[in-house]
């Protein structure tokens, strides 16, 4: 950014002094330069660091004792301690950075790097970075100077300041410019410097006052203003950073006398000539002539053709997961909710099936019902009972033995078939099947289906099928038959 430029600057006339018909002084190229904090702020600290004193330790300190290790198998550490006896010091560890009484690590040396250099060009564009902001007066302000009452900026005064010498002419020419205030805002904030500095002749501190610019070398106004706190003076050919820019902040507030305003181009030069005093110094030209953004923006000329406010907003959507946005995943399959409905339905028609069905299976009987099981459970039973009587039934055997060739088959089903005829009397049909020996299906009487799946002749069994219930049965000497259910 760049100060505000205006054609000409008024200088105040002080009180004494001869009316004069000056229209005022023109104001410097210097005073309309870009302004440029980083610079101003790169510069200060590196100026900063000429003004160091080197300091450091002893050369001898921390080694100022004979101590040894005293070596391993001990069970101590190897530094070096204190020999002797009869004081608490004997035996301590002396000489590492880690030991009370020891040495510092790295010990600091006075040929240590103190100062640095600064390029002259840089320094230049620093100087003029910090003059042109002390032209601005909401930097000024920004910086904590009390220039509520001072009637403008840059502020000039008359060259007959420079003559005075006495410290009372220096406040009444404050006073008459607005500028005490300043002043005295400096002088009340002195205070004591916290710390160790406070012994090291640097006591005392206090906050930075007006800095007064006079043009005329060996002028007394030094004299008249250096018993101010906070008031510095300096000559327009020598103008330093470091009380342009105190801390490296712009805003200085600075009292121009006539004769140094007036010399700024002559010093610094202009945008057109190089400095007449700096050698090869032009100053910097600013990239935009009107630094006021805001003024540029809002003026008739550029908001006749810029387009109007966009006040809609569009906010773009979220993005919705499809894995576990049900919303999302149904943009992208739609029969999916088809086909989760149908597989709830199908999943509660299935569950209400089961709950029937166990629901029918638990269902207790009737006494009715009851009964009858009980008389059909006899009934079983007594057939069961009345099967041995058909162990000798001859006409069945010699049917048996008729269609079976095979001796084993013809005797095994010759006792088996006899023993359960009267069982199954009341049946509708009898089929006997050798699938084994591949015989064909022979009907007989009213008898259920009975059909011989297998013959294992090394235990003496048979594989017989009655129905839907299959059984191992095992001719023996004193029963007709036994089976097991397999």
């Amino acid at each position: 950014m760049a100060a505000a430029a205006r054609p000409l600057v008024s200088v105040k006339v002080l009180e004494g002094d001869m009316a004069t018909d000056s229209a005022g002084a023109p104001l410097p190229d210097v005073l309309r330069a870009p302004i440029r904090p980083d610079i101003v702020r790169l510069v200060h600290k590196l100026l900063s660091c000429n003004s160091r004193q080197p300091y450091a330790v002893s050369r001898r300190a921390g080694h100022q004792t004979s101590a040894e290790s005293w070596g391993t198998g001990r069970a101590v550490s190897r530094i070096p301690r204190v020999p002797g006896g009869g004081t608490h010091r004997a035996g301590q560890g002396a000489f590492g950075n880690m030991c009370r009484g020891g040495r510092m690590f790295a010990p600091t040396k006075i040929w240590r790097r103190w100062h640095r250099r600064v390029n002259i060009h840089l320094r230049r564009v620093a100087i003029a970075s910090a003059l042109a902001a002390t032209a601005v007066p909401s930097l000024v302000l920004a910086r904590g100077h009390r220039v509520e009452s001072v009637p403008e900026l840059p502020l000039v005064v008359s060259d007959s300041a420079e003559s005075i010498e006495k410290t009372a002419q220096a406040i009444k020419i404050l006073k008459q410019l607005g500028a005490y205030a300043d002043a005295e805002k400096a002088k009340d904030s002195v205070g004591i410097r916290p710390g160790k500095g406070k012994m090291r002749n640097r006591r005392y501190i206090n906050r930075k006052g007006p800095l007064i610019v006079y043009g005329t070398e060996g002028s007394k106004i030094v004299k008249a203003f250096r018993n101010l706190p906070g008031v510095d003076v300096a000559n327009v050919e020598r103008l330093n950073l470091l009380d342009l820019a105190p801390g490296g902040h712009l805003g200085r507030f600075v009292i121009w006398t006539e004769c140094a305003f007036k010399k700024l181009d002559e010093v610094y030069g202009t945008f057109e000539t190089p400095s007449a005093k700096k050698k090869g110094f032009v100053l910097p030209r600013p990239k935009m002539a009107n630094a006021d953004l805001s003024r540029l923006i809002n003026s008739d000329e550029v908001q006749s053709v810029v387009k109007p406010i966009n006040k809609v907003v569009k906010r773009r959507e979220p993005r919705k997961n499809p894995l576990k946005n049900m919303a999302a995943v149904l943009k992208l399959n739609p029969y999916l909710g088809t086909a989760r409905k149908m597989a709830a339905l199908a999943e509660a028609a299935r569950v209400k099936a089961r709950k029937e069905k166990l629901d029918s299976k638990r269902t207790k009987l009737s006494p009715e019902e009851a009964s009858k099981v009980k008389a059909a459970g006899k009934a079983w039973y007594k057939t069961m009972v009345s099967d041995s009587d058909y162990t000798e039934f001859e006409n069945f055997s010699k049917w048996l033995d008729s269609y079976y060739e095979n001796k084993v088959y013809a005797n095994f089903y010759r006792q088996f078939v006899s023993s359960i005829v009267t069982y199954f009397a009341k049946s509708s049909q009898l089929l006997v099947q050798a699938s084994a020996l591949g015989k064909a299906t022979v009907p007989f009487g009213t008898l259920p289906v009975i059909c011989l799946d297998g013959v294992d002749e090394r235990r003496g069994v048979v594989r017989v099928s009655i129905g839907e219930l299959g059984i191992w049965v095992r001719q023996t000497e004193n029963y007709l038959w036994d089976g097991n259910t397999g």
